[in-house]
């Protein structure tokens, strides 16, 4: 399907449950996405972080994207992350995920080593040259190394190479750069600006953001709809309480032992304890190397959601 222009409201970056071998558990996938469209969101993003792209093969990624735009059936707009090191690379994901059926495609820029802006912009020029959807690009400078410029962004978006952008660099001062300069060209009011950011939402949509893709929203995508329902109608009130309890919420990603597992394991593997206590998905294992949250970890997973009125 042709996605809307701008793209707005809760795009989920799916998680990617997985079974006790490691593969793709798509029965526990397809039972993820009924759980999200049974909330009321707007899209669904397959293969982000959440969803442990970076550690599943080619062909799983390639299996996620067909099992969820064959469920999907076109109901809801599907993006899919096309995300490596370089541009060649790259380019042969978008070419994978588009033949599964991938209305969009979300790309960071390149990694490994630094790079320019002036490479970034050639980055995204040739994968929108290449690709036969939009392209959105993904600003993670935690994981690759570079924060994309609010005026390439811009740029591209002027010259129709770009269709939006996720921020998920936490950085609101920089993402409200490109907001105002979207503001200040009525031409490029196609462009969709989402924050991936799970505790700024109701900030980012204040600021003129068209979206949010929050990872947390795979574990309770009724708030945020709610929350960016509430924003919708401008009752910032009863907006920041509802930012306010899902904040608390996402106090989860902090059981995991630091002393044990790095962060991505913590948050991911909380997010999947979560799914599996809401008996959404069959197993909370995370993919190898990742460490595992202990029984006891787990059960504070589940006084988060108790507190948060999910259990």
């Amino acid at each position: 399907m042709t996605i809307p222009a701008p793209l707005t409201g809760v795009v989920p970056p799916v998680c990617t449950p997985l079974a006790p071998d490691g593969e793709v558990d798509v029965p526990s996938l397809l039972s993820l996405v009924d759980h999200l469209l049974e909330a009321g969101v707007h899209g669904l993003f397959v293969l982000g972080t959440s969803s442990e792209a970076a550690y599943l093969t080619d062909g799983q990624r390639e299996l996620v994207v067909r099992a969820v735009t064959g469920h999907v059936g076109g109901r809801l707009p599907v993006l899919a992350g096309v995300i490596d090191m370089t541009t060649p690379r790259v380019r042969e994901h978008v070419r994978a995920v588009t033949a599964a059926g991938a209305d969009a495609v979300v790309a960071t820029a390149p990694f490994y080593t630094r790079t320019h802006p002036a490479e970034i912009a050639r980055h995204y020029r040739l994968l929108s040259a290449a690709a036969e959807v939009p392209v959105i690009a993904y600003d993670l400078p935690s994981g690759v190394h570079t924060k994309l410029p609010a005026e390439v962004m811009l740029e591209l978006a002027a010259d129709g190479v770009l269709a939006g952008l996720k921020d998920s660099s936490g950085d609101l001062a920089a993402f409200r750069d490109v907001l105002r300069g979207l503001r200040a060209h009525p031409d490029l009011a196609g462009f969709s600006a989402l924050t991936g950011s799970e505790l700024l939402v109701d900030s980012a949509l204040a600021a003129g953001a068209h979206g949010a893709v929050p990872g947390l929203a795979n574990v309770d995508p009724e708030g945020y709809v709610r929350l960016y329902q509430l924003c919708q109608a401008g009752d910032w009130t009863a907006a920041r309480a509802e930012q306010e309890r899902l904040c608390g919420l996402f106090g989860m990603v902090k059981v995991g032992d630091p002393g044990r597992m790095g962060g991505s394991s913590a948050a991911l593997g909380a997010f999947k304890a979560a799914l599996y206590l809401r008996g959404v998905i069959a197993c909370p294992v995370t993919a190898e190397p990742q460490v595992g949250l202990s029984e006891g970890e787990v059960g504070e997973v589940g006084e988060f959601l108790a507190g948060a009125g999910l259990l």
